[in-house]
C-alpha cells in the first residue's frame, strides 16, 4: 500500500474515527483503525463493536492495499504535524506502517486485518432523510436529559420515534434521568411515519452530534429495531440500539398544573445562577416563591449563608413556594432560544412543565425538590 494525502484531511479523518475507539481495550485489534486504499481513495474505519464509522475520502494512491494500525498514535503523530504538510503512508507488509512528512518518519506496528471486526448491519428496512439542522435540534434540546447511571440502561440514550401531535405526525426525540424529562419533535420527514420507536446510545448521540457541524445538508438515516445507520457524505455510522424498553414518558407530564408563570428567559436563568450560588454543592436547591407580578428566588446554606433576588413576572395565580435544583433548571433555559419563558406549575410537589413561549415544539418537565 502506497499513498499520499494532505495532513489536514487526512486529522479531520482520523478525527472521526479516532474518537469512537476505547483508551483501553481487552481486544487489541479494537485499538486500530482499518486503512484500504484502492483506486483513487482510501478509507478510514473504527469500531468498539457498539459503534463503527467509516469515512472514504480522495487520495493519490499509488498502490492498493489494506491494513490496520493503532489509531490514537496514528492521530497524535499527524497532528503533531505541521499546517499544510503532506503525508505519505507507505506499507510494504500487513505487518508494519511507515509515515513520512517532510523529513519526520514513522514506522508503527499493524495487526492482521482478518482480526478487524465487521458489524452486521442486518435488513435496515425502514429510512428517511434529515436535514442536518433538523437532526442538530434534535440533539441538542433533548441530550443534556440522558441518564448516566448504567442500571437504568434504557435511559442512557435518546429515545427517537414516531408521534402524533395536533393530528400532525411528528419525529420525536425524549431523554430523561428520572430528575428531568426533555421532549422535542419536528414534522415528520417522509418515509419516518411508522418508523419502530429505537433508543440511540448515549455514545452514538455524541459522536453523531460531532459530526452534524461538519456534514452537509442533508442526513440520511436507515433503521430496524435493533440497528441504526447515519450517513453524512462519505461518513457513515452505525451503531447498535439500546436493547429495553424506553419508559411512557406521557405519564411523567403533569395534566392537571393550572398556574401559569412567564418570565424573561435571560434575566431569569441569570438570577438563578447568581442564587444558586450560595446553595449547598450537593443538592444545588433554588426556591421559587410566587406572588402576582413577582417571583422571588432564594438559597440558604448552612455554612455560606442565604441569598435573595426578585425578579418581575407575569403571574396572577395563588402563592406558591417550590424548590428546584439549580442545575437541572439552569440546563433547561439553556435550551429556550426565545425571549420568554412559561411556567406550567401546579403545587409543591407537583413537577413543572418548562416551554419556550414562542416555541412549542419542545417541552421540558423536572422534578421538584424541597428546599
Amino acid at each position: 500500500m502506497k499513498l499520499v494525502l494532505a495532513r489536514d484531511v487526512l486529522l479531520k479523518s482520523l478525527s472521526h474515527v479516532q474518537s469512537v475507539v476505547e483508551r483501553r481495550n481487552t481486544i487489541p485489534i479494537l485499538a486500530n483503525v482499518l486503512i484500504r486504499a484502492t483506486g483513487g481513495e482510501v478509507s478510514f474505519t473504527a469500531t468498539d463493536m457498539e459503534i463503527e464509522i467509516n469515512e472514504t475520502l480522495p487520495a493519490q494512491v499509488s498502490k492498493a492495499g489494506s491494513l490496520t494500525a493503532p489509531a490514537h498514535t496514528l492521530y497524535d503523530i499527524v497532528r503533531k504535524l505541521p499546517d499544510g504538510a503532506q503525508v505519505e503512508l507507505t506499507a510494504a507488509s500487513a505487518n508494519q506502517l511507515t509515515l513520512s512528512s517532510g523529513r519526520s518518519n514513522f514506522k508503527l506496528g499493524c495487526l492482521p486485518i482478518e482480526d478487524f471486526p465487521k458489524m452486521p448491519e442486518g435488513d435496515l428496512a425502514r429510512s428517511f432523510t434529515l436535514s442536518s439542522s433538523d437532526l442538530r435540534a434534535l440533539i441538542d434540546r433533548s441530550r443534556f436529559a440522558m441518564s448516566t447511571e448504567e442500571t437504568r440502561y434504557y435511559l442512557n440514550g435518546i429515545y427517537l420515534h414516531a408521534a402524533t401531535s395536533k393530528n400532525l405526525a411528528v419525529l420525536r426525540a425524549v431523554a430523561t434521568d428520572g430528575h428531568r424529562l426533555a421532549r422535542v419533535e419536528m414534522p415528520a420527514p417522509e418515509g419516518a411515519g411508522g418508523i419502530p420507536g429505537i433508543i440511540l446510545p448515549r455514545k452514538t448521540v455524541n459522536e453523531i452530534r460531532k459530526l452534524i457541524d461538519e456534514s452537509g445538508e442533508r442526513v440520511e438515516i436507515a433503521l430496524s429495531e435493533s440497528r441504526v445507520r447515519f450517513t453524512f457524505g462519505g461518513v457513515i455510522v452505525a451503531s447498535k440500539l439500546i436493547d429495553g424498553t424506553f419508559p411512557d414518558y406521557n405519564r411523567v407530564i403533569p395534566s392537571g398544573n393550572d398556574k401559569i408563570l412567564e418570565v424573561d428567559t435571560r434575566a431569569f436563568a441569570a438570577a438563578v445562577d447568581r442564587v444558586a450560588t450560595i446553595s449547598s454543592e450537593k443538592s444545588k436547591g433554588v426556591k421559587i416563591s410566587l406572588t402576582p407580578g413577582h417571583v422571588v428566588l432564594s438559597a440558604n446554606s448552612p455554612e455560606a449563608g442565604s441569598a435573595t433576588e426578585e425578579l418581575e413576572a407575569r403571574y396572577d395565580g395563588a402563592l406558591l413556594d417550590v424548590g428546584f435544583n439549580a442545575r437541572y433548571l439552569l440546563d433547561i433555559l439553556q435550551q429556550i432560544e426565545g425571549n420568554g419563558t412559561r411556567f406550567t406549575l401546579g403545587d409543591t410537589a407537583a413537577p413543572a412543565i418548562i416551554q419556550d413561549v414562542s416555541d412549542s415544539s419542545a417541552l421540558y418537565v423536572i422534578m421538584p425538590m424541597r428546599v
